[in-house]
């Protein structure tokens, strides 16, 4: 059995709604880990799972609406973490929380998070994430019942629990970041985290004190409905995945349904926003 994996190297316009739909493509296919790039992502998968006319059937591929190329090569196991450590640096968010590989030497932060890197989404490299991270951080979470809705690697309900919330479900519609979710809540000694596979039709009933969403735009406004029936009063609900521009249409959905503007984090052209339920 071969031991070597193939990369593919994929430039993509518009680059982030691009992004999110081919790993989304791909995922359903063999490959099994993914990296952020400047200009796109890049996706492997072992040279064994490999086939001929594996991207045959990926729509995005196809699409009017984008325009994607790509290269490919050949990479050995023996230089698979070499090929992790040059593209996962360690993240410090405010010198209070580091997001770290298993490779990298544990740090004296307060809260030392460890994932393993599969993908580069989700692990604080994007500016979403960072912004979440940030919000958490000043947040007094101790004994929230939470929520982290379209988990991705679980680093923003793992954070939550190491600063004392409790319990929390953690849900993703993709089976990839559902296992990985849990094994990183396990890396990190996580006790109070259930992990769920699924949308947010998983919402039916349940009621939080803390709900965290970093999904995009499209997504929290239809699914904006369920987090309020499900959020507790004086629940708080932090919001991220989406633009500047795209401001006045989430925060419309949200005060419309009785929720109170408190803060705003920007990072790029990347905003996320913090909303009390009145």
């Amino acid at each position: 059995m071969s031991n070597s994996y193939l990369g593919y190297h994929f430039n993509i316009e518009p680059k982030e709604l691009g992004s999110e739909i081919l790993i989304a493509e791909l995922g359903e296919l063999a490959f099994e880990s993914f990296t952020e790039t400047e200009t796109g992502i890049s996706a492997f998968i072992k040279k064994e799972l490999w086939e001929e006319n594996i991207l045959e059937d990926v729509y995005i591929l196809n699409s009017d609406e984008f325009t994607i190329t790509y290269t490919v090569e050949e990479i050995d196991q023996v230089n698979w973490n070499e090929e992790w450590e040059k593209n996962f640096e360690p993240i410090d968010v405010d010198g209070k929380c580091h997001v770290r590989a298993p490779f990298h030497p544990k740090t004296n932060a307060e809260f030392d998070i460890v994932i393993e890197p599969k993908m580069s989404f989700g692990t604080g490299h994007h500016e979403t994430t960072h912004m979440m991270i940030q919000h958490l951080l000043e947040t007094e979470v101790s004994n929230l019942k939470t929520l982290d809705m379209g988990c991705g690697t679980a680093i923003l309900a793992i954070l939550a629990e190491m600063k004392g919330a409790q319990p929390i479900d953690a849900i993703d519609i993709d089976n990839w970041c559902y296992l990985n979710s849990i094994e990183n809540a396990e890396r990190n000694n996580c006790q109070h985290i259930s992990v769920y596979e699924g949308d947010a039709a998983l919402l039916e009933g349940k009621d939080y004190d803390l709900i965290i969403a970093n999904i995009n735009r499209n997504i929290l406004l239809n699914d904006m409905e369920r987090y309020v029936a499900c959020l507790n009063p004086k629940g708080i609900l932090l919001l991220s995945g989406f633009y500047e521009e795209d401001i006045p249409f989430i925060d419309e959905s949200c005060t419309q349904k009785g929720l109170r503007y408190v803060k705003k984090f920007q990072r790029n052209n990347w905003v996320s926003l913090k909303y009390v339920n009145s």
